[in-house]
């Protein structure tokens, strides 16, 4: 994403906007082909000599901002490594060691004193096995500015697609892996509304509440707001955005999902996991969000915020169903090892609470027909546990069972009704504890027999 200095948009009495730009501009596309090839003609290149060219860029009729926006997302997109034959700690080390034995020998720079730094860097590279060369570029090759670009979206320095010989990245700016989203190669078209995104998720980071409005891809969006931690109320809506009084009656669904300043006096850390979020919305057909963003903290003065499906929005994120904790993850990868002819499925059902509704995890089928449903409750504050609990209560469906944390602060009795179906868990889940809850809960029957 874009960090705030970067940020371009329009504030009103009413309203802040983003700045977007147009991606079929000439300039723009202009702008985001040289920056490309910038990146590209910097691959095995320090960082720091990649970062002086994009400072010294200049792009007729581009604001500089704009430039600086389009480069900080490539960068996101980018894996810089230290790249040294041997570790330069190490070689630090015998440096200075061996600069200890003869240094200061003079106070005034000379031609005797380089050829003795020589000397010494010469004794050294021989005492490692690499050329002088290595040497002296290793020396302080772990330096941020002097780790090296090896990869640019899907494309490799050829060295280290040959060898393999790269160290582990060291910079993943984006804070998304392989597994969240489904990456495209680096293009113009890909660049300029990847950039839109980004200065839609920026004014996010100071948002108090956001409502949005979804008619389509419901599992979707709403894995997504449980996979950032998002605080979230969901609501039946008809086809006018209007709250019906049951699913019954529902074309999609409502939430209200509380903002970083609402709920942690404006953390940092929240507010990227909701500007993370943003992008979930393009995957729908048609969606909508408005958000109430703080503009003054002093008087909690705030600004409104509204996007749709008609900004044109493109997500980089994928649409395949994804687990939103470790728990869940975990639960699914230990399943797939278990014999047990029980499945975990994803669930995609929805229990109707009246004002509110609920979409639980997963759900648990065997071959004879019978289905539980699962909720896992993880770790929560206080004030959102409770929340939690009183939908739980709510729940009526038979063969609803729970797997509860025993970090919360809560006891069987605060299920309600499905007290005696809760699994407690510590680290995680047991499958068969799981596969035992399900057989005894499960509803639906067997096929009839047929043999004969």
């Amino acid at each position: 994403m874009l960090t705030a200095n970067l940020a371009r948009s329009r504030t009103t009495d009413e309203t802040i906007t983003p700045l977007f730009i147009d991606p079929a501009d000439e300039r723009y596309r202009e702008t985001a082909r040289e920056l490309i090839q910038l990146f590209e003609d910097h691959l095995d290149e320090p960082k720091g000599e990649l970062e002086d060219a994009i400072d010294e860029l200049t792009v007729a009729d581009t604001d500089y901002k704009i430039v600086q926006g389009l480069a900080k997302l490539l960068k996101d997109e980018c894996k810089f490594e230290v790249v040294a034959s041997v570790d330069p700690r190490e070689i630090r080390r015998r440096l200075f060691e061996k600069a200890n034995e003869r240094y200061p020998i003079v106070r005034q720079p000379t031609l005797g004193e380089d050829t003795q730094k020589l000397e010494v860097y010469s004794a050294i590279a021989d005492e490692l096995g690499i050329s002088l060369e290595d040497c002296y570029r290793g020396m302080y090759a772990d330096l941020e500015d002097n780790k090296r670009l090896v990869r640019i979206g899907t494309r490799t320095a050829d060295r280290y697609e040959r060898t393999g010989d790269a160290s582990p990245s060291t910079t993943n700016l984006t804070g998304s892996s392989a597994e969240e989203y489904e990456h495209t190669d680096l293009t113009v078209d890909w660049l300029l509304t990847r950039y839109n995104l980004a200065l839609a998720q920026a004014v996010l980071y100071d948002a108090t509440e956001m409502r949005i409005r979804v008619w389509d891809h419901f599992g979707t969006v709403f894995s997504y707001v449980k996979l950032f931690g998002l605080m979230h109320r969901i609501y039946p809506i008809d086809a006018d955005g209007d709250r019906v009084s049951s699913t019954d009656q529902a074309t999609g669904y409502e939430a209200v999902l509380d903002g970083p300043a609402s709920l942690f006096s404006k953390s940092q850390k929240y507010g990227i996991r909701m500007a993370n979020f943003l992008p979930a919305l393009p995957l729908c057909d048609r969606w909508e969000m408005t958000a109430e963003i703080l503009v003054d903290e002093t008087t909690n003065e705030t600004r409104q915020f509204a996007l749709d499906q008609s900004e044109g929005l493109d997500s980089h994120y994928s649409d395949g169903k994804r687990f939103d904790s470790d728990v869940e993850r975990t639960l699914a990868q230990k399943w797939e090892r278990a014999n047990t002819d029980w499945e975990l499925v994803r669930e995609d059902d929805v229990f109707d609470l009246g004002a509110e509704v609920m979409i639980p995890d997963f759900a648990i089928e065997h071959p004879d027909g019978r289905r539980a449903i699962l909720e896992i409750v993880g770790f929560w504050t206080p004030e959102y546990l409770e929340s939690k609990l009183e939908k739980i209560r709510q729940v009526e469906a038979e063969n609803f069972v729970l797997a509860v944390s025993e970090r919360l602060e809560c006891a069987s009795e605060d299920f309600g009704s499905v007290a005696d179906r809760v699994l407690w868990f510590k680290t995680g889940i047991h499958v068969y504890d799981m596969v035992e809850m399900a057989d005894q809960y499960a509803t639906g029957h067997a096929p009839a027999n047929t043999d004969q």
